[in-house]
């Protein structure tokens, strides 16, 4: 009986063992974090086998939990749940950062039984652990009815808690590389893309919309006499107009835009399958709000300025990244060298 019992820990042990090697294999062949979650959770299927399994993970703004992946019966109705910061037992792990075992959940003051309504599972035990980064919980993973529940020991939660942590390892490399990858494509001042990205950007819309027989305009925007806030402000004044002004565009546009900072005080705007005639409607728009918007006035300055902006079109007017850039360029320093404050679109000069 002795050498049986060492035979089947040996075994276990062995398993173990490759578990954690294969999740450690792909924490390190992959930066795609929903493949290397979802092989944290297919250990942790094989290693506990609960009636349902997820892994919820803290929105970084709100504070809330969101089922990231949930498996089991009915778990397709978790997916748009969102628990409140410390609401059910996961919000709970997740606010205290500690391990929590409830054998029998209905006597639990902690546990919410809205989504045993949802997914009409009865939720009879929740083993929940969180996964902590490097300075913060970034979600917790959360085990319903497991099938051991009343023969949870130390070692068990162990494993459980170790691939927590290599899931906290992958979710903060994943950020990591994200917020790096922002930084390359984002301008400081404004948050807006940079010049950078607008050609990573040009270079896909013109090629798709080759494919697909898409029209897409390109708006170039240029403050007028933006040199003169600088001289009278200065630069710090001047930086915070383009910030606004930057998030004042962008929040004019539709999802599927684009608004970046092209340097200095011009920007340009993106518009995927649009004609011609409807970016006209757009530049107009555009124009006649930053005329119209008064800026700094928190600072106590309530500045006004006009702009100047070019309009071109993908392929009516350009077959290329460069010709459509040059080309709306040109319409924008067309307005430029006459009165300024007004519009020019390429092939048909000034508009207003």
């Amino acid at each position: 009986m002795a050498d049986i019992d060492k035979t089947v820990d040996l075994d276990k042990k062995i398993r173990e063992l490759s578990v954690f090697h294969e999740v450690g294999k792909a924490l390190t062949s992959t930066l795609d974090l929903s493949q290397v979650l979802q092989t944290i959770m297919e250990k942790v299927s094989s290693f506990f086998r609960p009636d349902t399994w997820s892994l919820l993970l803290v929105d970084e703004e709100t504070g809330e939990l969101y089922f990231e992946i949930a498996i089991g019966e009915s778990s397709e109705n978790l997916k748009s749940v969102r628990l409140k910061p410390g609401e059910g037992i996961a919000g709970w792990v997740a606010q205290h950062g500690e391990p929590l075992i409830v054998s029998n959940a209905a006597e639990d003051t902690r546990f919410n039984p809205h989504l045993d309504e949802l997914t009409k599972v009865e939720t009879r035990s929740v083993v929940c652990v969180p996964i902590r980064g490097r300075d913060r919980v970034l979600g917790v993973i959360e085990l319903i009815n497991y099938v051991a529940e009343l023969k949870l020991d130390e070692d068990d939660l162990f494993r459980l808690q170790a691939l927590a942590d290599y899931a906290a390892i992958a979710i903060d490399n994943a950020r990591y590389v994200q917020r790096i990858h922002e930084l390359t494509i984002t301008d400081d001042c404004t948050k807006l893309y940079n010049s950078r990205y607008l050609h990573a950007v040009l270079d896909a819309e013109v090629y798709r919309s080759t494919r697909y027989q898409y029209e897409f305009s390109l708006i170039f925007v240029d403050l007028d006499y933006f040199k003169r806030v600088n001289d009278k402000h200065g630069h710090l004044i001047g930086s915070k107009l383009l910030a606004q002004l930057g998030q004042m565009i962008k929040g004019h546009l539709r999802l599927i835009d684009f608004a970046f900072r092209y340097g200095g005080d011009e920007f340009v705007v993106l518009l995927p399958q649009t004609p011609k005639r409807s970016a006209i409607h757009v530049a107009r728009r555009l124009h006649q709000m930053i005329g119209q918007h008064t800026f700094l006035v928190d600072e106590g300055l309530n500045l006004k300025v006009t702009a100047s902006l070019g309009v071109a079109c993908f392929p009516d007017d350009a077959q290329t990244k460069e010709q459509i850039i040059r080309l709306a360029d040109e319409a924008m320093y067309l307005v430029k060298k006459n009165e300024r404050n007004s519009i020019a679109v390429a092939g048909q000069g000034m508009l207003i």
